[in-house]
């Protein structure tokens, strides 16, 4: 039997390859994880827009596999074409369906980009047509680069990680290179300010839950969760200060607003700081990365790193539906609280002291982590997996 060697690619920041044996170890891991806890109650039928990867597969997973609940998921990535084995998110899916339905659960996928009315409508007309429960959980983690106006589709917002106000030079990693290297990044213009927050705030969370309860396929009782990050300050000028933030802002009012509406009838819609994590989409966020190695290093020698589906296990176990919650004092759900310890905190900032372009290597041990964490995203550097597949595996999937 032919076998194909798969090419690991990495370009600057981006992963241009995937392993797909690797991502099905990858979500078996994962599905152990949120296993060996046990079962709480939860959710009965979860929507999970964004659902393929991050924060909101974790969601998805302890949903199923934690709670017993139904899950559908909106994805949006490309899928196996000719030479092209398909985008990591799709193969996550498709692998988290098949584990889903062996385990007698009910697992849907759509790809579909989720701004758009006509998801919207697909959802709905699959809810009504197929399942006789109403979604009590829609949980929103999308990270999106574009989204056309509502009103007008022939305009297209564009986001943009950038700060506000003034110019920021911050060091990141080149993981394609090795190295660690300084960028300077202009600030961010009014429009580009508002396009960001047309984008990542909470505009089209809001349209989601309207539209559910105006089609009738909402549960009175419906939680909803949005995903913020705060971060400390080596991170606030680009992240919390910038145009992130600004967005991130927008979806706290859009949560308050979502709260007030749903509260009467039972409902609740929450944000939560979530902790920080390696993903496709931070690994591009200038400055980031620097941080996030002297995090992993700290946390390695003190102990207490949390994968990002623990972290939504213990967010959804404990806060979400546990009677665990840490709320600060504007009412979001804080279960990076674990990541803001003063004591972690001030381990990560004595590694920053020193972590330069100059003095970066490597063989550092935040790297290593960092990079293998990275990797894993797409498959690869999964112990036990080899970079070899049977190429007919591309002939016997389902979404």
């Amino acid at each position: 039997m032919n076998r194909m060697q798969v090419a690991e690619k990495i370009v600057g920041n981006v992963s241009r390859s995937v392993n797909p044996f690797g991502l099905k170890a990858m979500m078996a891991q994962q599905i152990q994880t949120v296993r060996d806890r046990g079962t709480y109650a939860g959710a009965k039928c979860a929507l999970i827009l964004g659902g393929s990867a991050s924060y909101g597969l974790g969601s998805r997973l302890t949903a199923a596999f934690g709670q017993g609940a139904t899950t559908i998921s909106v994805g949006y990535a490309r899928p196996p074409h000719d030479d092209f084995l398909g985008a990591a998110g799709w193969w996550n899916q498709v692998y988290f369906k098949q584990a889903a339905e062996r385990a007698g659960l009910i697992a849907q996928n759509f790809n579909a980009n989720a701004f758009l009315p006509s998801t919207k409508q697909l959802i709905v007309d699959y809810v009504r047509q197929k399942l006789t429960t109403p979604i009590d959980l829609v949980v929103y983690s999308v990270a999106a680069p574009k989204r056309a106006n509502p009103a007008n589709p022939d305009e297209v917002w564009r986001s943009v990680i950038k700060p506000i106000g003034a110019a920021v030079t911050a060091a990141s990693l080149d993981l394609a290179q090795e190295r660690l290297i300084q960028q300077t990044i202009q600030p961010a213009t009014p429009a580009e300010i508002t396009a960001t927050t047309h984008v990542m705030g909470g505009e089209d969370w809001e349209r989601w839950l309207h539209a559910l309860h105006t089609a009738g396929v909402l549960a009175p009782n419906c939680k909803t969760i949005l995903f913020s990050y705060e971060g400390p300050q080596p991170t606030a000028a680009i992240y919390r200060d910038g145009t992130l933030g600004r967005a991130k802002r927008a979806a706290e009012a859009s949560a308050q607003r979502l709260q007030r509406w749903m509260a009467p009838m039972g409902g609740e819609a929450l944000i939560s700081v979530n902790q920080s994590a390696v993903t496709k989409a931070s690994a591009v966020i200038p400055g980031f990365s620097r941080y996030m190695l002297a995090l992993l290093q700290a946390q390695r020698e003190r102990g207490g790193h949390e994968s990002t589906v623990a972290h939504q296990d213990r967010l959804f176990r404990e806060m979400v539906y546990g009677q665990h919650r840490q709320v600060d004092a504007r009412g979001r759900l804080r279960p990076d609280a674990l990541e803001m310890a003063p004591a972690l905190q001030a381990a990560v900032a004595q590694t920053l002291s020193t972590l330069t372009p100059a003095t970066f290597t490597p063989t550092l041990p935040g790297y290593q982590l960092y990079r293998q964490a990275f990797r894993q995203l797409s498959g690869f550097a999964v112990p036990g997996v080899a970079a070899t597949f049977d190429p007919m595996i591309l002939n016997h999937v389902s979404y």
